[in-house]
C-alpha cells in the first residue's frame, strides 16, 4: 500500500523547468524575469544580531543526564515559541557528514545530461528538478534539487538514486537511517513535553515517510532580487536540515520580519512542520521560512522531511483535542499527501485549509 502511495503518478507533481545551475553557468547579464521578485515580496530582514534560535544538546535530553529537566524544558519552549532549533551532540560523526557533503557536491558537479537521467517523471515529485511548480506563469526559485524518498527503505525507487559518485547510495542509506534514530528520539521528548505517553508520536512515525531534498543554490549577481526557496512552512512533521557548506541562506519569519539563521557547525537545524502543529492541536507551531542566495558563492544543503506512516490520520491527537476542542480537521494520509504535492509554496496557506477556527 505504501509503495503505491509514494510512487503513484495520480498524486501529482511539478511542471518541468530549466536547470538553474545550467542557467547560471551561461554567465547571463540579467536574470530572466520569471525569477525576479518584487521588492514588496522580499520583505524586511531583521538586523538584530543577538536574536538566535535555541541550541539544544541531544545528550542532555537523555533521561539519565543530570541536566535533563532543564534541557527538555528548553526543548519544549523551542518547539512552542520558535518552531526552530539547532541540535548539537546528535551522534553523527563529523567525518560522515563530510562524506555526505562530498557526495552531494559531486552529484551536482555532474554534466547536466547525466543529472537529467535522474529527472522527475510527469506527475511525480521524485528526482532531479524543482518542486511545487504548478503553473506556467508562477515565479521560480533560484535553485535545483534532487528529491528522493529515503524511508521506508524497502520502498525506495532506486531509479532516481545516483550511481555516480559511486559512494552516493551507501552514504545516503546510512544517513537516512541515522536521521530516523534522531527523529524518534525527538518525538519521544516532544510527547513527554505535551503530557502524552512517550511512544504516541514515535509509533505514528515508525515506518513513516522520509523525503530527502538535496539543494543546490547557484550564486546570483541579482541575489537581492531572487529567491532560493519561496517562503513556506513545511507541510510534513519534523524537518532535519544539514548545512553542507559555510554559506548561510536560511531565514525564518519572526515578528513579521525575516531572521537570518547562523548555522552552528555540525548541528542539525530542526523545525516543526504543519503535521506536528495539527497533531499537537496548535501547541507547537510550524514557522514560515525561506532560502536566500549568495551573489558570489554556491550554497548546498540537505533537508530531510519526516511524515507519519500511511496508516496514521493527520489530525489533532485525542488527548490534546479533548481539553479545548479540536482546532484542525482530521484527514487521511493519502488525501493530505495529494494536497502537498499539488500545491505551490505559499506561506502557511496549506495549513490554513485544515483550520477549524482562528488558531
Amino acid at each position: 500500500m505504501e509503495t503505491e502511495a509514494l510512487h503513484r503518478s495520480d498524486l501529482g507533481g511539478s511542471l518541468p523547468v530549466e536547470s538553474v545551475q545550467a542557467l547560471a553557468s551561461k554567465g547571463l547579464k540579467e536574470v530572466p524575469p520569471r525569477y525576479l521578485r518584487a521588492a514588496s515580496e522580499l520583505g524586511e530582514v531583521c538586523d538584530t544580531e543577538s536574536l538566535e534560535i535555541p541550541v539544544i544538546d541531544m545528550i542532555k535530553l537523555a533521561e539519565d543526564h543530570p541536566d535533563h529537566s532543564d534541557e527538555i524544558e528548553k526543548f519544549h519552549l523551542a518547539c512552542k515559541e520558535w518552531g526552530f532549533l539547532q541540535l548539537i551532540n546528535h551522534g553523527i560523526p563529523e567525518e560522515f557528514i563530510n562524506q555526505v557533503k562530498t557526495d552531494t557536491e559531486e552529484f551536482f558537479k555532474l554534466p547536466l545530461e547525466e543529472k537529467k537521467s535522474y529527472a522527475q517523471l510527469p506527475n511525480s515529485i521524485e528526482g532531479y528538478g524543482q518542486a511545487f511548480v504548478v503553473s506556467e506563469d508562477q515565479k521560480l526559485d533560484w535553485g535545483d534539487m534532487l528529491f528522493l524518498f529515503g524511508q521506508p527503505a524497502p520502498q525506495r525507487n532506486l531509479r532516481f538514486w545516483p550511481k555516480n559518485p559511486a559512494s552516493f547510495r551507501a552514504t545516503l542509506d546510512s544517513y537516512s537511517s541515522e536521521l530516523v534514530r534522531i527523529l524518534l528520539f525527538l518525538l519521544r521528548a516532544m510527547a513527554k513535553n505535551l503530557g502524552l505517553s512517550p511512544d504516541v508520536l514515535a509509533s505514528m512515525f515508525e515506518e513513516g515517510i522520509q523525503a530527502i531534498r538535496l539543494n543546490y543554490y547557484p550564486p546570483c549577481k541579482q541575489a537581492n532580487e531572487v529567491m532560493g526557496l519561496t517562503p513556506h512552512s513545511d507541510a510534513t512533521g519534523l524537518t532535519l536540515l544539514t548545512q553542507l557548506n559555510d554559506v548561510d541562506g536560511l531565514q525564518i519569519k519572526k515578528s513579521d520580519k525575516w531572521l537570518p539563521i547562523k548555522s552552528v557547525p555540525g548541528a542539525f537545524i530542526v523545525n516543526v512542520g504543519d503535521v506536528i502543529e495539527i497533531m499537537s492541536n496548535g501547541q507547537y507551531k510550524s514557522i514560515e521560512h525561506r532560502a536566500v542566495v549568495n551573489p558570489e558563492k554556491q550554497r548546498l544543503s540537505i533537508a530531510a522531511f519526516h511524515n507519519p506512516n500511511m496508516q496514521a490520520k493527520i489530525g489533532p491527537l485525542p488527548d490534546l483535542a479533548g481539553k479545548s476542542g479540536a482546532l484542525y480537521k482530521t484527514s487521511n494520509h493519502d488525501d493530505y499527501l495529494r494536497k502537498i504535492v499539488t500545491s505551490k509554496l505559499d506561506g502557511k496557506s496549506l495549513l490554513d485549509q485544515f483550520r477549524l477556527s482562528d488558531v
